[in-house]
């Protein structure tokens, strides 16, 4: 442990320089560790907390090996990297978190879902389809039940790429590519479980979170921590989120997204190998984060052991719906003043419709009065743009 601490030409290449990239730097930082950003955006909200900052697409083969050649360990905050330059560089010698065999799995839906599948881990039942046409052919034959939840191979994020059809019209504006057909869950809750797995295989389990989805979104409004389930269906959530990380051999973090279903079962939605969304209340409920967790498994360092220190609500603060442009905030003043709460901007320039531009963390003596906090701060603020006319 002190010999990395202690060693100034130690240092970690992130691919990517979002939000994510941002709360990980902050970890960085206090422990002195050098951070290489790349990302395409010259605007990138991590740019400002880089030891070094490079624009560059992390989906070319040459720059991102060329990017981290000299690293002592890579990270990634978006699974849209080039895969085929984390194996090469795993073959230099410079580790990887996650390792690019775990990324090509999950990057892709149609893998992810047969890795499931092949592993005996509860999820939904799935059909494949090579494009839309073969898709709508077997709408139109009956060959394929209708509803069902439409996923793009490779690309989705956020919502975008996922969508629930319910006739053949609904089809008209999906993307084109190779996509799955899943069955559709009749869902009680869903639930998050992150998970720190490092280089020796020891793991330690966030507190399982409920989430909250926006419902023309289809992305997650609210995440509350603990999660309202019983402890024992919460350990079997945890039970089943460890089984996924040891069965994929994961290094680093990974998230695994999950359905308590009406009847009582327990799948597998999708799995996220890097800091989640799910998880970004960890910085102010839990001891450790998980971007501490991310970084502690990068160097090498002792696991934190994990204790829940508050009740907590998490609102992701998007963009308004009709606004384009250059980033205004509408009643801040307001929202700041809602006790027991914190804010994170993620400097972002530009919005658009429910883009993630932020994320307020409220605490409170239960679960109710922290989602009530979060609530009202997100009722408060609002972001919009300039530009609008």
């Amino acid at each position: 442990m002190n010999h990395i601490l202690s060693n100034k030409n130690f240092n970690i290449a992130l691919l990517g320089g979002g939000q994510l990239g941002k709360m990980f730097l902050a970890e960085a930082r206090k422990l002195d560790i050098c951070i290489n950003v790349l990302d395409p955006s010259a605007d990138a909200p991590a740019q400002l907390g880089a030891n070094h900052f490079q624009q560059g697409d992390f989906k070319d083969f040459d720059t991102v090996l060329k990017f981290c050649s000299e690293s002592n360990a890579v990270v990634i905050e978006i699974e849209t990297v080039n895969v085929d330059a984390l194996e090469a560089l795993e073959k230099r010698g410079v580790p990887c978190f996650p390792p690019s065999r775990v990324l090509r799995i999950i990057q892709n839906k149609i893998r992810q879902k047969t890795f499931f599948k092949e592993k005996n881990i509860s999820s939904s039942s799935f059909i494949i389809y090579k494009n839309l046409k073969s898709l709508r052919h077997s709408i139109s034959n009956g060959s394929q039940s209708l509803p069902f939840v439409w996923k793009i191979g490779e690309g989705g994020y956020d919502g975008f790429g996922v969508k629930v059809i319910k006739n053949e019209k609904d089809t008209e504006d999906l993307l084109e590519g190779e996509c799955i057909a899943e069955s559709l869950v009749d869902i009680e809750k869903e639930i998050g479980v992150v998970l720190a797995r490092d280089t020796k295989g020891e793991i330690r389990v966030f507190p399982p979170v409920e989430m909250e989805f926006h419902a023309n979104a289809n992305q997650v409004e609210f995440v509350i921590c603990p999660s309202d389930i019983s402890e024992e269906i919460s350990n079997k959530c945890k039970d089943l989120a460890i089984s996924v990380a040891e069965s994929i051999e994961v290094q680093g973090l990974l998230a695994v997204e999950l359905f308590i279903s009406k009847k009582g079962e327990i799948l597998v939605n999708e799995l996220a190998p890097r800091p989640h969304n799910s998880g970004h209340l960890t910085i102010e409920a839990c001891n450790v984060s998980q971007f501490d967790q991310l970084l502690r498994c990068t160097c090498k360092l002792p696991l934190g052991k994990i204790e829940l220190l508050t009740n907590a609500a998490m609102a992701n603060l998007v963009g308004e719906p009709g606004y384009h442009g250059s980033v205004e905030f509408i009643g801040l003043k307001d929202a700041l003043q809602v006790h027991r709460t914190t804010l994170h901007l993620y400097g972002k320039s530009q919005t658009r419709p429910f883009r993630k531009m932020g994320h307020v963390t409220a605490t409170g003596r239960n679960i109710i009065d922290a989602r009530k906090r979060a609530k009202e701060f997100k009722s408060l603020l609002k972001i919009q743009s300039r530009d609008h006319k």
